[in-house]
């Protein structure tokens, strides 16, 4: 795969985690909160994994995990 749709997919991961944390902001007292707990936990914890899937994703693109390297094929 292409790197840029690596750095899409963690670009993506912080653009969701970020949410998640503006969401987990202060309630005004007496007010109810926007959202549910649960659902800014998802938010954040769903971001962080993505971030995890794109960094491991061009980590191996990029031939920075010696398993996931290609090999080099010799024609003799």
């Amino acid at each position: 795969m292409n790197r840029m749709i690596w750095i899409g997919i963690v670009a993506w991961g912080i653009i969701v985690t970020l949410f998640g944390f503006s969401a987990a902001g202060p309630v005004a007292a007496g007010s109810s909160p926007a959202m549910q707990a649960q659902d800014v936990v998802f938010l954040i914890a769903g971001g962080l994994v993505a971030c995890l899937i794109g960094l491991v994703g061009l980590a191996g693109v990029l031939g920075w995990l010696p398993a996931l390297q290609n090999e080099q094929k010799t024609y003799s």
